[in-house]
């Protein structure tokens, strides 16, 4: 039964970080996930110094702001201060973060307080996370409800928003012109992209987040041009990689993130090698005509 809770959450964030990561992938901001990894910490410590405590509610809410503050930085400082993605994401989740450091410097200098200690999990300590009522009646481990909430927001907002999402995406200039707010858009996903990474920080850590975020669609994106069928191959492929990763961790004695995250890794190489030797092939078997 521990290892059915650890896959189901494996497979529950590796679909849900997935879906939105298709998007930033044809939108160039793949690392958008790791740059809201470390803009979250100010967030936390906002969060500790209002409330008191560590407790986790608190602890999502602060960083769930400033996760949407990122984003917000990021896209104005893109868009006007004409800054690459790239470089607006580099500027942005840096400067956040030394916010962060200094708070906890002269606020909270006596505190256990960072990103490892109050948001970044372990998915091995999954089915030990139960969620109890207060009759007692244990209903689970509690990250299993949670992720399974924000799955269905995600696949809600994708199914009802695909048409925008998918001009927005492909061509903004031609959505502009249709009468839809390219900017609202953006927010929309990046607010759904906040909701994801930082819930899914405090039950299977940060490295696997964003493993997912980016390895699955990245996959995907090799073996598709259909967005539909991106969406789906992305899907398939972070339940196999839950899966496989899972008994690769328990045959090895080793990290369950880490193994999921190298499987992820090892789908990607074996299809771009694949793509490379079937592209040789073809120029090899079908040369292209010379020309005088």
């Amino acid at each position: 039964m521990i290892a059915f809770w650890i896959i189901l959450t494996g497979a529950l964030v590796a679909v849900t970080c997935g879906l939105l990561g298709c998007f930033l992938i044809l939108r160039k901001m793949s690392m958008v996930g790791d740059a809201i990894s470390h803009a979250v910490l100010p967030g936390i410590v906002i969060a500790f110094l209002l409330s008191g405590s560590r407790e986790t509610l608190p602890m999502l809410l602060g960083a769930g702001a400033t996760g949407l503050l990122a984003t917000f930085l990021i896209e104005y400082f893109h868009r006007r201060a004409n800054l690459q993605t790239d470089a607006a994401i580099g500027v942005t989740f840096t400067f956040l973060f030394a916010i962060g450091i200094i708070l906890i410097s002269v606020f909270a200098g006596k505190i256990d307080l960072d990103q490892d200690c109050v948001l970044y999990g372990e998915i091995a300590y999954v089915p030990i996370d139960l969620w109890v009522t207060p009759g007692g009646t244990i209903l689970g481990p509690r990250p299993i409800y949670i992720l399974s909430a924000v799955l269905l927001i995600v696949i809600l907002f994708i199914k009802f928003g695909y048409k925008e999402l998918k001009l927005t995406s492909f061509d903004p200039a031609f959505a502009s012109a249709l009468g839809i707010s390219t900017a609202l858009w953006h927010y929309l996903l990046m607010a759904a992209v906040s909701l994801t990474t930082v819930s899914s920080f405090e039950s299977v850590g940060a490295i696997l987040v964003i493993a997912f975020l980016i390895g699955p669609p990245a996959t995907a994106y090799l073996m598709t041009h259909d967005l539909k069928q991106m969406l789906a191959i992305t899907a398939a492929l972070g339940i196999v990689i839950s899966v496989v990763g899972y008994w690769m961790a328990y045959w090895l004695n080793a990290s369950i993130a880490g193994c999921m995250a190298v499987i992820t890794g090892l789908c990607f190489a074996t299809v771009f090698v694949y793509q490379r030797i079937r592209v040789t092939h073809k120029r090899l078997t079908h040369p292209e005509p010379a020309t005088d």
